[in-house]
């Protein structure tokens, strides 16, 4: 039942396979609805600033690179004819031609030629093409052609009975056809004829280009003919059979000399300048529609198409190229390689083929139905890993050697030319080669982990990466049948993680960064130059791819791909980034794949096919960045255009304004991003927008400086846009407003002075009364504070004086006791010469009366009144009296007071006696309390 299911499956896969196998430059489509006009575009012409400008059935379109603008047609006829001739666009169309220029908005104002004129319009009379030559500007109907004098302001008309087909200038000689009559040259305002042969009298042409000597006649349905030497003769061509099947309504030549011819029904053809078919685009493989209406080539080398319903542009010089599979019979690519001159690719509806330089279909290798992983060409045999196991491609038949599903990868192991790594869904294994044939030897065991990616570090060893288990380093035994060691290393795992190696390292990838392997520390360490490039904002896969033949270590990012290659000069790394976001490339995150065709071409998988880059073709020149339209407006009203070539002070209400700028820069696959700041209020840049406009409401007054730049292919354009202005202070912020709030506020004062003052004066008056009684009040209790603190410095020199009185008076004490003791001791001694010697001395110094004049000093220091009080009361009383009073005065016992006086105990008693006798005390009055109280 399976086999059935497969054969069915290829059956349905080889004859639905009919899609075209070219691959075409980008094509950029725009519908009535992006441009806001009708469907029908019938001359293309492009300004100075490199604007396009469109001549439809509504009227013209002007598109800016960023944004399409519609200006109705002057008498709402169908406008048939479009030319740029300096500041003028010149427009016709039904009964109607003039021309349009910018007001000082950036506005098309249009004026009319045809208005106030000696000559009239004939009725129901288009206006088809515009010619400008030498100061004149040419305007053909199929019956006349106006010629406009532009310095004069004045014409000159050449009427016709017969039918007149397209105008051509060349060399500064206008041609047109007479149908039925010939080839006509306008010489001095006048019409000649100059061929008249009868191949191509009753032959409608299309257009007539210069040839060496001569001219090409371009037929609608014939082909061409040459005129030379006054003969008309066919140009036998590669082309003839296709031009004979096909109905060509416009054309041009380009600068690279091949031709575009525009048909009916048929799309685009292009041919060689020697007649050589190069390309064919119809509606199955990217137009938007086949009837093609007009072509024009920019400035640029796109070639812009107007059709029948829309207006596409062929991005011919791109350095990309676009294969798609309109039929999704080829599905999404996995893998890609060349062998030979076949080109192969894998995708998850099997493996196809196609000779390189056809343009053949591609055909389906039967046998591969299904997901194909991988495709490499190793050492003469190319080998498809697929999801039922390993094939070898030969002679475009598919040999199966291994039915282990899943091979991921394989890979040559050094020093053994007859094995191969492989990797699977379970694991690894070994593919020999025996008899020239390859076949699988074995699995190793010991590892079960699906082996996606894996690089070796030596012959035996090797790192395998698994996205959603880690990194793991695996020892392998001599003969690659057993895993010997494993381990885990430690690094964080990621989703969409890769590892490879590239210049001789190897580097893991994933959201984190990309690391680079230290086989000595067996460590993984943040390479921040990688890291930066591929950036954790920037993820969208860890995918890194190393294409060995070429050195390149290629990597995707959101908006960009990069690819790295060693320096030429040195070791650092030398970095190429192509800018093109992932919606636009379309790639497989995770499953990005590049195969390299030729010198400068790589081939790059997709979801609908792939794309095909050549590096060496992108633009290196940098874009003009226009502003195009300033705007302001309140909340309540409409937009009022600004006059951008001055700076503007807008009234504080019409605080909203909006710009709008862009890059006439029309390639599909590098479209133009924008930044933007508004210096006075935003003066960081923005982030990089596709956006070509930006409103800023409710802004505050103050001075401002818009800023825009632009950013194509990766390179800033060349200017930056600025424009100042100016919003006004609110009327309440004025400087008429700000004096009259003075004056009020100044007359409001003296009003308030006027009729308080006598209040005022009242309650100071009695405020004055308070503070004076608070004042002295405060002066009494100053004074009270003041005594106060007085007496607590009385007390304490007091205290102080108390201190000293007690020290010296206890000095005193010790001293005498002592020299009392010695003299006692020495009164015991035997040699009675020496020992009264030495006490003479002793009471010399006992009696010695300076330690008393200190004492009665200190004592009087304390307690200055009491001795002069004493004599007073008691004038009887001895000096050695007022000594013992002063002791007791102190409250010294009789004992304390002995040795002051130097004398015994009993003595003191004595003179305590006699001493109260002087004062006259009763017995019963304690001497010492009448002392102290004294």
């Amino acid at each position: 039942m399976i086999y059935i299911k497969y054969f069915l499956y290829t059956i349905l896969i080889v004859f639905s396979l009919v899609s075209h196998s070219q691959a075409f430059p980008p094509i950029q489509i725009f519908t009535p609805q992006d441009y806001g006009a009708e469907d029908q575009n019938w001359s293309i012409s492009q300004g100075e600033n490199n604007f396009i400008y469109i001549a439809n059935n509504k009227g013209l379109l002007e598109y800016n690179g960023a944004s399409w603008k519609l200006y109705n047609s002057p008498n709402d006829g169908i406008l048939r004819s479009v030319k740029v001739v300096g500041d003028r666009i010149y427009t016709g169309g039904y009964m109607e031609f003039g021309y349009w220029t910018k007001n000082q908005y950036n506005i098309l104002v249009y004026k009319s030629l045809t208005e106030n004129r000696e000559f009239s319009i004939k009725e129901d009379e288009d206006f088809w093409d515009i010619i400008e030559t030498e100061g004149y500007v040419l305007f053909k109907s199929f019956e006349s052609i106006y010629i406009y004098n532009t310095s004069k302001d004045s014409f000159e008309i050449i009427d016709s009975d017969l039918r007149i087909n397209k105008v051509n200038e060349i060399n500064e000689s206008i041609f047109f056809q007479k149908f039925g009559s010939g080839i006509m040259e306008i010489v001095n305002g006048k019409a000649q004829l100059i061929i008249q042969s009868e191949i191509i009298r009753n032959i409608e042409l299309i257009n007539i280009y210069e040839i060496e000597k001569g001219l090409l006649l371009q037929t609608r349905e014939n082909g061409f003919y040459k005129f030379k030497n006054n003969v008309v003769t066919k140009w036998d061509i590669e082309a003839d059979d296709l031009l004979a099947n096909v109905s060509v309504y416009s054309s041009v030549r380009l600068k690279d000399g091949s031709f575009i011819l525009g048909t009916i029904s048929n799309g685009v053809i292009q041919l060689s300048s020697t007649g050589k078919v190069i390309l064919r685009i119809d509606q199955s493989n990217g137009l938007s529609n086949n009837t093609i209406l007009s072509i024009k080539e920019d400035n640029d080398g796109n070639v812009w198409l107007g059709l029948d319903n829309g207006v596409n542009v062929l991005n011919l010089k791109s350095p990309y190229k676009v294969y798609k599979d309109e039929q999704g019979v080829i599905g999404t690519v996995y893998a890609a390689e060349k062998v030979d001159e076949n080109l192969y690719l894998g995708t998850n509806q099997g493996l196809f083929f196609k000779p390189m330089n056809s343009n053949g279909k591609f055909r389906f290798i039967q046998g591969t139905q299904g997901q194909v992983w991988y495709l490499n060409y190793i050492d003469g045999s190319l080998f498809c890993g697929h999801d039922r196991g390993t094939f070898i491609i030969k002679n475009n038949v598919a040999e199966q050697i291994s039915t282990e599903i899943g091979t991921w990868n394989i890979k040559k192991i050094v020093g053994k030319p007859n094995l191969l790594f492989q990797g699977n869904y379970k694991g690894l294994n070994i593919l020999e080669k025996q008899n020239n044939k390859w076949k699988l030897r074995n699995k190793i065991n010991g590892f079960d982990i699906s082996s996606r990616y894996f690089e070796f570090l030596n012959a035996n060893t090797i790192l395998v990466s698994h996205e959603h288990k880690g990194v793991y380093k695996i020892s392998l035994d001599s003969s690659y049948t057993k895993v010997i060691n494993q381990e885990k290393l430690s690094i964080e795992k990621g989703i969409k993680s890769s590892i490879v190696t590239f210049n001789d390292s190897i580097f893991y990838s994933f959201k984190g960064g990309i690391f680079r392997f230290n086989s000595i520390s067996d460590t993984f360490k943040k390479d921040s130059l990688l890291s930066d490039l591929f950036s954790e904002q920037k993820y969208i896969s860890g995918k890194l791819i190393n294409d060995e033949k070429q050195n390149n270590l290629w990597g995707f990012t959101k908006n960009e791909i990069i690819y790295i290659e060693p320096g030429k000069l040195g070791k650092e790394l030398q970095l190429n980034i192509i800018e093109i976001p992932n919606t636009i490339r379309k790639t497989k995150s995770g499953f990005e794949n590049v195969l390299h065709l030729e010198k400068d071409t790589y081939l790059i998988g997709n979801t609908e096919g792939y794309l095909v880059i050549h590096t060496n073709k992108f633009n290196k020149d940098a874009h003009q960045l226009y502003l195009n339209e300033a705007m302001f407006t309140s909340l309540q009203n409409e937009f009022v255009f600004i006059d951008t070539s001055e700076s503007i002070e807008l009234e504080n209400k019409n605080n909203t304004i909006q710009f709008k700028y862009s890059v006439p820069n029309f390639d599909e696959f590098a479209r133009s991003k924008y930044q933007y700041r508004l210096l006075g209020i935003y003066n960081n840049w923005s982030e990089w927008s596709y956006s070509g406009e930006i409103l800023f409401e409710n802004l505050p007054y103050g001075e401002y400086t818009f800023e825009a730049r632009a950013k194509t292919g990766g390179l800033i354009s060349d200017n930056t846009i600025a424009y100042k202005f100016v919003i006004e202070k609110p009327w309440y912020l004025k400087p008429l407003a700000i004096v009259s709030y003075f004056v009020f506020a100044l007359l409001f004062i003296y009003i308030l002075y006027y009729f308080n003052r006598k209040h005022y004066k009242k309650e100071q008056r009695k405020l004055i009364e308070k503070k004076e009684r608070q004042l002295k009040l405060e002066q009494l209790e100053s004074q009270r504070q003041l005594i106060q603190f007085k007496n607590k410095n009385l007390q304490l020199d007091i205290e102080n004086k108390n201190r000293e009185l007690g020290m010296a008076t206890m000095n005193l004490v010790k001293r005498n006791e002592l020299l009392s003791n010695i003299k006692s001791d020495l009164s015991k001694s035997k040699s009675l010469t020496e020992v009264n010697k030495v006490i003479k001395t002793i009471n010399s110094s006992i009696n010695n009366t300076s330690d008393w004049e200190l004492f009665e000093k200190a004592f009087n220091n304390v307690d200055k009144e009491f001795m002069k009080r004493i004599k007073s009361l008691h004038p009887a009383i001895t000096t050695n009296d007022l000594r013992l009073c002063a002791y007791l005065r102190l409250n010294l016992s009789s004992k304390e007071i002995a040795p002051l006086l130097n004398i015994s105990h009993k003595s003191v008693e004595v003179k305590r006696y006699r001493l109260r006798k002087k004062l006259g005390l009763d017995h019963h009055q304690s001497l010492s309390n009448y002392i102290i109280e004294l």
